[in-house]
C-alpha cells in the first residue's frame, strides 16, 4: 500500500498538489480551516478529472478511485497517518510557522514536512520546527495537473537522505524533478526574471510597444507566449510581487529591479486577464492592438532579452544553484522555453553572447548587463555550458 499524503491549503494549488498525489495511487488528505474552500477544491478536483475522463486520458473507473483516494478536512490532526506533508498556503513567513509548529506535534517522527513556496526561503520556514532536517521546498508549476516540472530544495537543515527520498518520490508521480539550492527565486523564479523586466525596460524606452515585443519573442524567438502576454495571463499583481520579493532577497541587486510600469498597471487594477484589462484590454469587444513587424526591430528586442536570460542562466550556474543541464531542464519544463538556456548559449556560441552584453554594459553602464564571470570563461576557453 502507498503511503498517505498530506496537503494543507485547499487553494488552486493545494487542490493541484492533491490531486496529482492522488491519481499516483496515495491516499490524500487536503486540509484547510475553511470548509467553503475545501468544498471549492473537491469541485475543481470533480471538473479537472471528468475533462480526463471526457479526454480518454482515464476510464469512469479510474476517475472514481482517484476521488475515493481524496479526504477533505478541516482539521491538522487528519494528517497524522501521513509520510509526507504538503504545505500549500498565504505566502506569510509567521502563519507558515504557526501551522508547521502545530503540524509537527500532529505527525509521526519519520513524516517529511515540506512547503510548497515560490518566494520564501527554505531555511527561515524551517527553522521554527523542533527538527529541521526533515523539512525541505518541493515547489510545483501552477497548474499542479499539467506543468510537469518541480524543484526540489534542500535547506541547509535537510538530510540528504530525505532530499533523495523526496526526488525519488515526486519522480513516480510522472513529473521532472530539479534539485536546487535555496537561493531566492530558486532555479525558475530566478532566471525568468529578465524575460519581464527587460521587455518592460525596452518598452519604457520607447523602443517598442506590448505588441511588437510580444511579436518578436515569439515570431522570432519562437517563445509560446511573449512576456506581456504572460504578465497578464499571471496577474500583473503576482508577477510585480515575485519580482519585488526576489529583488529584496538579492539585497536590491539591479538586475532584478521591479517596474514601474508594471507597478502602475497594478495600482490601477489592471491586473491582467482576471481583471479584464492588463497590459491589454480583453473586455468584451475590444480589438487587439497590432505589431510593428520590423525585422531588424524585433531581432533586436529577441536577442537583447535573449542574452540578459542566458546571463542569469549562467550565473545561477556560477553560484552552484544548481548544475547546467537542471537550469535548461527547469527553463523548458517549468515555464516552457523553447530550448534550454545554456544549451541556445552553446549554439549561438558564448563569445557572441558576451559581446552583446559587454556592447549594452558599454551602453548603460548599469550592473543590470554586467556579464558573468562563468559566461566570460566559455567564452575565452571556447567552451560549452552543456557537455
Amino acid at each position: 500500500m502507498k503511503e498517505i499524503i498530506g496537503v494543507i491549503g485547499a487553494g488552486t494549488m493545494g487542490a493541484g498538489i492533491a490531486q496529482v498525489a492522488a491519481q499516483a495511487g496515495h491516499k490524500v488528505v487536503l486540509s484547510d480551516t475553511n470548509p467553503e474552500q475545501l468544498l471549492r477544491a473537491e469541485q475543481q478536483i470533480k471538473k479537472s478529472i471528468d475533462k480526463l475522463i471526457e479526454k480518454g486520458k482515464f476510464t469512469a473507473q479510474l476517475g472514481q478511485e482517484i476521488l475515493h483516494n481524496l479526504q477533505f478536512s478541516t482539521q491538522l490532526s487528519e494528517h497524522s497517518q501521513a509520510s509526507l506533508v504538503i504545505e500549500a498556503i498565504v505566502e506569510n513567513l509567521s502563519i507558515k510557522h504557526q501551522v508547521f509548529q502545530q503540524l509537527e506535534q500532529v505527525v509521526g517522527p519519520t513524516c517529511v514536512l515540506a512547503s510548497n513556496t515560490s518566494s520564501l526561503s527554505i531555511a527561515s520556514i524551517g527553522a521554527c520546527l523542533q527538527d529541521p532536517s526533515r523539512f525541505l521546498g518541493i515547489h510545483f508549476f501552477n497548474p499542479a495537473t499539467l506543468m510537469p516540472l518541480v524543484e526540489v530544495i534542500p535547506g541547509v537543515a535537510t538530510q540528504k537522505e530525505v532530499t533523495n527520498q523526496i526526488e525519488n518520490l515526486i519522480g513516480s508521480w510522472h513529473k521532472t524533478v530539479v534539485v536546487c539550492k535555496d537561493t531566492p527565486g530558486f532555479i525558475v523564479n530566478r532566471v525568468a526574471r529578465p524575460f519581464y523586466g527587460e521587455a518592460l525596460r525596452i518598452y519604457e524606452e520607447g523602443l517598442a510597444d506590448f505588441a511588437t515585443i510580444d511579436w518578436a519573442m515569439t515570431t522570432i524567438g519562437g517563445f509560446k507566449m511573449g512576456p506581456f502576454t504572460l504578465m497578464d495571463y499571471i496577474g500583473n499583481d503576482i508577477n510585480y510581487t515575485v519580482t519585488e520579493t526576489v529583488f529584496a532577497a538579492f539585497y536590491y541587486d539591479p538586475r532584478f529591479k521591479p517596474s514601474f510600469t508594471q507597478k502602475r498597471h497594478m495600482e490601477a487594477g489592471f491586473l491582467g486577464r482576471k481583471s479584464g484589462r492588463g497590459f491589454y484590454d480583453y473586455k468584451e469587444g475590444s480589438s487587439a492592438p497590432v505589431p510593428t513587424e520590423d525585422f531588424n526591430l524585433g531581432r533586436q528586442i529577441f536577442e537583447r532579452i535573449l542574452v540578459l536570460l542566458i546571463n542569469e542562466a549562467s550565473d545561477a550556474v556560477f553560484m552552484q544553484v544548481a548544475s547546467p543541464a537542471a537550469v535548461d531542464l527547469a527553463m523548458t519544463k517549468g515555464v516552457n522555453y523553447p530550448k534550454g538556456l545554456l544549451a541556445w548559449a552553446d549554439e549561438l556560441d558564448a563569445g557572441w553572447v558576451l559581446e552583446r552584453l559587454e556592447s549594452l554594459f558599454t551602453e548603460y553602464g548599469e550592473d543590470r548587463y554586467r556579464p558573468n564571470p562563468l559566461l566570460r570563461r566559455k567564452a575565452r576557453e571556447q567552451s560549452k555550458f552543456i557537455l
